[in-house]
């Protein structure tokens, strides 16, 4: 009998690991900024992907809120970069 050819099994390749979906926040209610105003001015280090997940919210609205808090004055830029942008707290 031989040990390879037509007959023999395919290897099945695994599915991988499914992520969950993440359900975050995508519109900005009261609750959602007090909390950006109160904690975000804390952080040692901010940045869109720091706010994402920590605060459970969208990308678009991470922004919005560092570019708020910027021009506010509680956190300042560091490093400007078209991909990421990096922020430390003001003092």
């Amino acid at each position: 009998s031989s040990s390879g050819g037509k007959s023999a099994k395919k290897k099945k390749w695994s599915k991988g690991k499914v992520k969950d979906k993440a359900q975050h926040t995508v519109a900005l209610d009261k609750v959602t900024y007090d909390r950006i105003m109160k904690e975000v001015p804390t952080f040692k280090f901010v940045s869109q992907s720091i706010l994402i997940e920590r605060l459970k919210i969208n990308g678009s609205l991470a922004r919005v809120a560092i570019r708020h808090m910027e021009k506010e004055g509680h956190i300042k830029r560091i490093v400007h970069h078209s991909a990421q942008l990096v922020y430390s707290m003001s003092n």
